[in-house]
């Protein structure tokens, strides 16, 4: 297999073959020895204690026994048939069933033999059961053998697999056979002295021990071992793309803070910056004058002010001779920014247009125009940006909002837009905890505003239950005399759709019955009115035509009111807690106090229980962000999905922040010493980072 063997497609591996290599491809992308010896166990059984009849109770997982057979026989008819035998030890009798495997299990099962069994234990009318138990012969070798194998692995596996008899057991059997041949061919990855300095098992011993641990502290050595190794070649890819394209891309140098940002700042500035703010345009000052391509990644909650972060490294860029664009992934988010912008900088400052889908071709041409002679310094809009007939005569910052939008071509083809590639800021209001940010963004620097505008109110959260509807009615009419407008939210949900809708047909019933015209008037908005419907209703709110926005998650990105004081979200149970959290930063916009009502049933799940009271105790999105990973997983926190870069096998970003801010440091200590990975220890780095980068498998080049 010319050293190479875990490349070795699975059909080629023995006791697999065409249709069960089929079924392993299509159910668990098991394609390769790799695959195969990378679907590790979700747990173990311990195979060590064997249990007298009378101790087995119903509610232990697995249970090993040594029992007599005393009795078999076939009940039922031709669908109902099922095998029942009875054995017993010298504390009582259980009874065993089959209702697949008859055949098999009739023939192998002899009465008056003594049996080891295994299996999960039930009760049927008041006695014990097992139900499709393993079972060997007895024979003190036997004994010995399933002594030894303390710990046995637990695969998950499917229907379909299960019918190739690849259910746990069947896979533990293919895995074996593959490490029982190949495993003097699994090469070391790291090198000795890191071996040494995290006390780390070899790679060979971690990958039997995981699936064939000798012992519990052996196991969790190897999962050690190999969690260390993702987290540590994760960050060494990311870290090392990082540095080369430091080398790679040059950046153009602002050498000077000038009247238009002066002016903008002394005279212009409605407000006083924060500590937080005034801390990131340092950092993008500073990454700016280094002559180095910037790519930084601005954290912050909504309202937290990036926009005028983001619009003052504009500035900087334009004072130094240079255009800059920003780029929204909507058009009500890129009308958002426009709006912004216009009102901080005025009409006669600097010159700023909007470009998306919905620009006309008339003003297209001279925005183009424009565009090409220098003339206009600041772009906003959606990917209509990076069209190939937009043309710069001096791009040299693109800030991108909500990047998890927009995929790397779509920035890529921003940096073809100058010959030298602009500075990059990327915006998002998804608060992404640290650990996370280093997994998604690792190959970015990292900034974050975590405090609010000053005279910026928090919000006041409070959670009701439907017998608190009438309360909530009357609060609505308060806020409502003062003034105030009202959002009240449904979720939608693709899967129950007709039923949601149905839902806020009947909500916007009850409303406008409690509000009735002509005191009150509503606004209804939901996914599946048409564009031009939708859109005069949210301006009719935003111009404070109507008072109460009853809507769908559709609002939940781009619309700017700050007179909508109240944010009602009805069967808040049913939202995540990032969404709730993004709906919540719809109101406190003004100066005024702003509320936000959570309506649940009276039932709630565990973790429903658990984000509601979150979002009650708690307005921080970083801290919000933390418990959303703790109760859903990296996997599924918005924007990693499409990422790739979460498809870890053992590690886990929930449990294991620990162990990556250990491989993150050592990976940077290296790279501080040796950036090109040219010491001789730090070759099979080298070689490392080559696999991870073109996503080969580590022992295709070893």
């Amino acid at each position: 297999m010319n050293g190479q063997p875990f490349q070795t497609p699975i059909e080629y591996l023995k006791g697999v073959g065409t249709a069960r290599a089929d079924v392993l491809k299509k159910e668990l992308a098991i394609k390769t020895f790799e695959d195969l010896l990378q679907h590790f166990p979700f747990r173990h059984i311990d195979r060590t204690r064997f249990y007298k009849i009378k101790e087995i109770q119903q509610d232990l997982p697995y249970v090993q026994v040594i029992a007599r057979l005393t009795h078999k026989e076939l009940l039922g008819e031709k669908h109902t048939k099922r095998l029942v035998a009875q054995v017993q030890d010298e504390t009582g009798i259980m009874e065993l069933v089959w209702f697949q495997g008859i055949k098999w299990a009739e023939k192998n099962l002899i009465p008056g033999k003594a049996y080891i069994l295994f299996g999960k234990p039930g009760s049927f009318n008041g006695k014990a059961q097992m139900s499709h138990p393993e079972f060997d012969l007895y024979s003190p070798e036997v004994l010995q053998r399933k002594g030894n194998m303390t710990l046995q692995p637990v695969y998950s596996s499917t229907e379909k697999l299960k019918a190739f008899t690849l259910d746990s057991k069947g896979l533990q059997k293919l895995i074996a056979g593959l490490l029982e041949q190949h495993a003097k061919d699994i090469h070391e990855n790291l090198p000795l002295y890191i071996i040494n300095q995290f006390k780390l098992m070899g790679r060979a011993d971690a990958y039997r021990n995981i699936h064939f641990p000798e012992d519990a502290e052996k196991l969790a050595e190897a999962r050690h071992r190999l969690k260390f190794e993702e987290l540590f070649l994760l960050q060494l890819k990311l870290l090392k793309n990082k540095l080369l394209r430091i080398q790679k891309f040059k950046g153009n140098i602002f050498d000077k803070v000038g009247p238009y940002f002066n002016e903008f700042y002394h005279n212009k500035l409605p407000f006083e910056l924060t500590n937080s703010q005034k801390k990131v345009l340092k950092e993008i000052r500073q990454d700016t004058q280094r002559g180095v391509q910037m790519n930084r990644l601005l954290q912050g909650d909504v309202g937290s002010g990036k926009t005028v972060v983001a619009l003052m490294s504009m500035l900087i860029a334009i004072d130094n001779g240079f255009q800059t664009c920003i780029m929204a992934p909507t058009e009500i988010l890129a009308n958002q920014h426009y709006q912004t912008i216009k009102s901080l900088v005025g009409d006669d400052f600097v010159e700023v247009a909007l470009l998306t889908g919905s620009t006309k071709p008339k003003g297209r041409k001279i925005l183009h125009e424009k565009l090409e002679n220098g003339e206009l310094k600041i772009l906003i809009g959606t990917h209509a940006l990076i069209e190939d007939k937009v043309q710069y005569k001096n791009l040299g910052m693109v800030v991108i909002d909500e990047q998890h939008r927009f995929g790397v071509e779509q920035r890529a083809k921003l940096w073809r837009k100058n010959i030298v590639p602009p500075h990059i800021l990327v915006m998002t209001a998804t608060p992404i905890p640290r650990t996370l940010a280093m997994t998604l963004y690792g190959d970015l620097d990292i900034s974050i505003i975590d405090e609010l505008p000053a005279g910026r109110k928090p919000i006041k959260t409070v959670h009701f239950y439907e017998n608190s509807r009438l309360r909530m009615f009357g609060f609505m009419k308060e806020e409502i005399a003062k003034g105030r407008q009202i959002y009240i939210v449904y979720p939608l949900i693709q899967e129950s759709e007709k039923l949601d809708l149905k839902n806020l047909m009947d909500g916007f019933d009850i409303i406008s019955r409690e509000f009735p015209l002509p005191d009150y008037r509503l606004s209804v908005v939901y996914g599946k009115i048409k564009a031009a419907e939708k859109e005069f209703e949210m301006q009719r709110f935003v111009k404070g035509e109507t008072q109460i926005m009853v809507a769908t998650t559709v609002i939940e990105v781009g619309v700017n009111v700050p007179n909508a004081s109240v944010m009602i979200v009805e069967n808040a149970e049913r939202f995540g807690l990032s969404q709730l959290h993004q709906l919540r930063g719809r109101v406190g916009r003004g100066a005024e106090q702003s509320y936000c009502i959570l309506m649940s049933k009276d039932k709630l799940s565990h973790e429903g229980r658990i984000r509601l009271n979150t979002m009650v105790k708690t307005n921080n999105g970083f801290e919000i962000a933390e418990t959303d990973l703790q109760l859903r997983g990296p996997g599924n926190i918005e924007g990693t999905q499409q990422s790739g870069l979460l498809d870890l096998k053992v590690a886990d970003l929930t449990t294991d922040q620990d162990l990556l801010m250990q491989a993150r440091k050592c990976v940077e200590d290296i790279f501080a010493v040796d950036p090109q990975l040219v010491a001789p220890e730090n070759q099979i780095l080298n070689l490392a980072f080559q696999v991870k980068n073109a996503g080969l498998s580590w022992d295709k080049i070893s």
